[in-house]
């Protein structure tokens, strides 16, 4: 009986010593990662991440961009782990993302901050907007406030004080519109598609790169340089320490991946860090 029990706890011991061994070498492995997979826009961030690439690979990291032309995606398919990070995103887009969607993603770093603009192709300058236009803005509850925080900052509409403060306006919260402006909320990718049937409308910085529209040439409205919008590369919770987390966010915050931002997009794209 003792012998058979003692080839019972060895054999116990020794599973139970695999299993950790396997686990610690997982672990290890997943800390130790030399290749990623990450998720950006279309856009310029395929052109930045470029760089980043390239730097990262100097410090060992093997980048794999994915590129996404739906703000929709990118979270998802992180929270699934199909990617490893992305970069695409401000905080507020993420906190509601994370709110409506159940995701558990968090920042790591900051990367630019992207200001948006109102776009048009029907006038010059917003003093020719006519009454009863129709402005484009986008469906998304972030970039939507975003957009309407924009109208009212150029003396267009007036919100509501706490819409304005919890960062949550809608077109409901418009208390005043003189020009009886008809605010049409569509997918934010859409709206470069939809100038050509509106007065103006706002068109986040990536699509309108697409588009051949330009910041500081086209648009009649725009977001001071620097604003609360500042984008960010996320990761899901379990992984924010890991190494190979830091090691990406060093890569981005280079000093070659900030003079690219500053000396190709020339205002239009602003380093956050």
């Amino acid at each position: 009986m003792h012998s058979t029990l003692r080839r019972r706890t060895l054999a116990l011991a020794t599973v139970a010593g695999a299993l950790f061994f396997t686990g610690s070498a997982a672990f290890a492995q997943d800390n130790n990662k030399t290749a990623i997979k990450v998720g950006v826009s279309v856009g310029n961030g395929e052109q930045i991440f470029e760089v980043v690439k390239k730097v990262a690979a100097k410090d060992g990291l093997n980048i794999q961009v994915v590129v996404f032309n739906d703000y929709q995606l990118p979270n998802a398919a992180l929270a699934s782990g199909d990617l490893d990070a992305n970069a695409f995103q401000h905080q507020p887009f993420l906190d509601n993302q994370n709110k409506a969607r159940g995701f558990d993603i968090v920042p790591v770093g900051l990367t630019i901050t992207a200001p948006l603009g109102f776009y048009s192709r029907k006038i010059k300058s917003i003093d020719q907007l006519p009454d009863g236009a129709s402005v484009g803005i986008q469906n998304d509850p972030s970039n939507g406030n975003r957009a309407l925080l924009l109208l009212q900052t150029a003396g267009l509409i007036t919100l509501k004080p706490d819409a304005v403060k919890n960062n949550n306006a809608t077109p409901l919260d418009v208390v005043s519109n003189p020009k009886k402006l008809k605010l049409v909320a569509l997918d934010a990718a859409q709206l470069p598609r939809s100038l050509d049937d509106l007065a103006i409308a706002a068109i986040n910085n990536d699509y309108a790169e697409k588009a051949g529209l330009s910041l500081a040439k086209d648009a009649v409205i725009k977001e001071a340089p620097k604003s609360p919008y500042a984008n960010l590369i996320a990761v899901r919770r379990a992984d924010k320490d890991k190494p190979w987390a830091k090691r990406l966010v060093a890569a981005y915050q280079s000093a070659e991946v900030k003079s690219f931002i500053e000396s190709q997009f020339k205002g239009s794209l602003v380093p956050a860090f």
